[in-house]
C-alpha cells in the first residue's frame, strides 16, 4: 500500500482514479487546486504524487520544478492532454518520473504506479544526500554544507554509483564494470586512483581507511560511510 497525492482540478477524473487506486488497497488525498496541492506537497509524506498539468491557482510543471529545486524526491506521474515530444520532454525536465497523456486506462496507471514503486528511492532522485554531502545530478554539482566540492566526471560518477547504493559493499571487479565504460581504462589502478582524489577531497587530513568517506573493507571491496 502506498500514500498518493492526487491533485486534478477535474472532479470526476479525481474521484474515479481514487476509487481505482482504493481498490489496489492504496490511500489516496485528492485535490484541486495548485496552490493547496503544492503546499501539500511540500509537506511531504507521500509515496508517489500524480499531478495534473492544468492546473488553477499554480500549474502542474510550476509546482513540480519548485518542489524538485527545493530537493524533493518523491516520484511524480505528471497527467496532461499534451501528447507532443517537445510538451514530453518539458515535463521530464522539470522533474516527472512518468508521463501520461489522457485519456487513459486505469489499468495503465495502476502499472505504471507499481513499476515506480518497485523503484528503490535512491534510484529515483537527481539529488542525492548523505549527511551534509549533496550530490546534483542535474547541474553536476557536489556540495558539503552549501560549499562546492569539484571532482573529475569519473570521480563524480564513482561517489554517485556509491550515493545510490548506501550501506553496500562493492568489490572492485563490479564498481569497474558498473562505472568505467571501456575495458582498457577499467583497471584496478585506475579505481584505486579515484578512491584516492575522492578522499583527498572529502576526508578530514587525519582519516584512515577505515574511517574514510569511502571505506575500505579489507578482503571485500568498498563502502560508502555515513557522512555525519
Amino acid at each position: 500500500m502506498a500514500k498518493i497525492l492526487l491533485i486534478d482540478d477535474d472532479k470526476h477524473l479525481c474521484a474515479c482514479i481514487s476509487d481505482w487506486l482504493l481498490r489496489d488497497n492504496h490511500q489516496v488525498e485528492a485535490l484541486h487546486d495548485g496552490k493547496q496541492g503544492s503546499d501539500i506537497l511540500t509537506g511531504g509524506g507521500f509515496d508517489l504524487v500524480i499531478l495534473d498539468w492544468n492546473l488553477p491557482g499554480k500549474s502542474g510543471v510550476e509546482i513540480l520544478k519548485e518542489y524538485r529545486d527545493q530537493g524533493g524526491d518523491t516520484p511524480v506521474i505528471l497527467l496532461t492532454g499534451k501528447n507532443t515530444i517537445d510538451d514530453k520532454e518539458h515535463g521530464f525536465d522539470v522533474g516527472a518520473d512518468d508521463y501520461l497523456t489522457k485519456p487513459f486506462l486505469m489499468k495503465e496507471l495502476s502499472a505504471r504506479i507499481r513499476a515506480i514503486l518497485r523503484r528503490p528511492a535512491q534510484m529515483l532522485s537527481s539529488k542525492l544526500k548523505n549527511g551534509n554531502l549533496e550530490l546534483d545530478l542535474d547541474k553536476h554539482r557536489l556540495t558539503r554544507g552549501g560549499v562546492e566540492i569539484h571532482l573529475s566526471p569519473r570521480d563524480f560518477s564513482l561517489l554517485e554509483f556509491f550515493m545510490r547504493n548506501p550501506h553496500r559493499i562493492f568489490n572492485s571487479e563490479t564498481l569497474l564494470s558498473r562505472v568505467w565504460q571501456t575495458d582498457s581504462e577499467a583497471t584496478p589502478e585506475a579505481l584505486r586512483a579515484s578512491i584516492r582524489r575522492i578522499r583527498k577531497s572529502l576526508d578530514e587530513p587525519d582519516q584512515t581507511e577505515s574511517n574514510s568517506i569511502i571505506r575500505t573493507v579489507p578482503k571485500v571491496g568498498y563502502t560508502l560511510r555515513s557522512d555525519k
